[in-house]
């Protein structure tokens, strides 16, 4: 990679996080992008062309020999990621035009069955007979996933601070470090006092007080690929589609909302969506008010006894 190609790397990754709050996951991503773009220049005999040297069609030949190697949805990002950076070129004055503009996303094949339906859901938050403290965080984990559409990453995130329980919300620091509130069903408001009761084991056991909400076996905070591989873990124990990740609890929730006729853009701004096409992205069903559709709608926000639309369930 060229001197000028990573001094123009390292400042657009700066300014993508000093002034657009940009997550470490996509600075880490971008980055990746980018070298593998310096690498490949060095490879075909471009390794002294600046970014702002590079036509249309260089970076067409780069993404064309990263099809056998990437799947759609990194092909994707990648296309994301040099538009952005283009962009931001052009603004400072360090190239004439965004030659990423015109190139074309490849289209990216969905996988429809990365959700639960309700009765993989409900069976996944079902009580246990585990009241251990790893047990108790784990199902608290799972409602709050399902139950209020967080991403991984916003769940680790979570401080004892986030929480209001009796108010029934949660303060949730999303992409772009925006934040925003979201509403916890009861189960799950249930289920994280249940865990909070038994945390004090898991306390003792780190060095200092932690903040985080949801711990690890030492006291540490959480890591988004434990969560990952510990649900994994429960599914198979519960014999539920063990391909579901997550994310794809972030799924269910859009899905079991609209499944019912929640309001799409109430969903968005539950998911923390900036477009409402994303939104739609996480849906698998036909599209159908956002405290109101929440009470109404979401399978693990119902009362006991109360139907969709009964004037009391919300």
């Amino acid at each position: 990679m060229g001197e000028r190609f990573q001094h123009d790397m390292n400042a657009f990754l700066d300014a993508m996080r000093a002034e657009r709050g940009a997550s470490p996951h996509t600075l880490r991503a971008y980055r990746g992008d980018l070298e593998q773009l310096g690498g490949w220049l060095e490879e075909t005999g471009r390794g002294a062309l600046a970014p702002a040297d590079l036509s249309h069609k260089v970076l067409r030949l780069w993404l064309g020999a990263m099809v056998e190697r990437c799947q759609a949805s990194t092909l994707s990002r990648r296309v994301s990621c040099l538009r952005a950076f283009y962009a931001w070129l052009v603004r400072r004055g360090r190239a004439r035009e965004n030659p990423a503009e015109l190139l074309r996303l490849p289209k990216v094949k969905q996988d429809l069955r990365n959700f639960l339906n309700v009765d993989e859901a409900f069976a996944l938050v079902a009580p246990t007979s585990r009241v251990d403290p790893i047990g108790l965080r784990d199902l608290a984990m799972w409602e709050v996933l399902y139950g209020s559409g967080l991403r991984v990453s916003e769940l680790v995130g979570l401080d004892l601070a986030s929480l209001d329980l009796d108010a029934g919300w949660v303060r949730v620091l999303g992409k772009g470090s925006k934040e925003r509130d979201v509403p916890l069903t009861e189960p799950a408001i249930d289920a994280i006092r249940a865990y909070l009761g038994a945390r004090r084991e898991l306390v003792a056991k780190a060095p200092t007080p932690p903040q985080a909400l949801f711990l690890n076996y030492e006291g540490g905070r959480i890591t988004d690929r434990s969560v990952r591989r510990l649900l994994k873990q429960d599914l198979i124990r519960k014999g539920v589609n063990t391909d579901v990740s997550p994310h794809g609890l972030r799924h269910s929730f859009a899905t079991h909302q609209l499944d019912t006729n929640a309001d799409l853009r109430g969903i968005q701004e539950l998911l923390g969506h900036a477009s409402l096409s994303t939104t739609q992205r996480y849906t698998h069903v036909a599209l159908g008010t956002l405290m109101e559709a929440y009470d109404q709608a979401h399978p693990r926000a119902r009362r006991a006894g109360a139907a969709p639309g009964d004037d009391d369930a919300s």
